[in-house]
């Protein structure tokens, strides 16, 4: 989650190339968005926006565990080439070979979700999703409001244009792009009050 508040104030002057920025990065305590030539500093996350990205994981990393597909966390680094940038996704899936070659670094996926704050909502909604679409990997982006507890889903079409998909409260959350059905209850698990099945690989969180 990017501190958006930072936005207009860049946390290292001057301008970055991105091989300056990451030689930079691999010496930072905390972690830092690269965008055209400019960082900027990750803030901490609130309970409700961990606990989701949490879920989520979880939801991935089961369905996926026999596949080729790899599920990771905000402490990866995406490189969106056309937009100069790199990112830290709060979750995102690459089934690419090629993003196995490299352990720091990936650029290749098919799925990304960014889990929205107060501070974030136009940024991830607006400018990161404007970047994300120039990914040609890139089928699903789902933006994750744990407030509303509400979920828009993007879905890349065979035409390349991007139609939305809502999923508000007790709706099953759906992501094509790797076949999966998450239920409200097992996405939202332990945010306000909300318990999985007894049946549900969450409950035992």
């Amino acid at each position: 989650m990017i501190d958006y508040c930072a936005m207009a104030n860049p946390a290292h002057q001057p301008v970055f190339t991105s091989s300056d920025y990451l030689v930079w990065e691999e010496e930072q305590v905390e972690r830092h968005e690269f965008l055209d030539g400019e960082v900027f500093a990750m803030a901490g996350a609130e309970d409700k926006h961990v606990t989701v990205s949490m879920n989520l994981m979880v939801a991935l990393h089961q369905h996926l565990r026999s596949s080729p597909c790899r599920t990771y966390a905000s402490d990866m680094r995406l490189h969106v080439e056309k937009a100069d940038a790199y990112f830290y996704p709060d979750v995102f899936v690459t089934c690419s070979k090629k993003d196995l070659e490299s352990s720091k670094v990936k650029t290749e996926p098919i799925f990304i979700a960014e889990i929205l704050s107060p501070s974030t909502a136009a940024y991830d909604r607006g400018l990161k999703f404007e970047h994300y679409r120039t990914i040609e990997t890139l089928q699903e982006y789902a933006i994750i409001d744990p407030q509303r507890r509400h979920t828009d889903c993007y879905r890349k079409g065979v035409d390349g244009l991007w139609v939305l998909h809502p999923f508000g409260v007790d709706e099953t959350v759906v992501l094509k792009s790797m076949a999966l059905d998450i239920a409200f209850a097992d996405l939202f698990a332990k945010v306000d009050g909300i318990n999985p099945p007894k049946d549900s690989p969450f409950s035992a969180l």
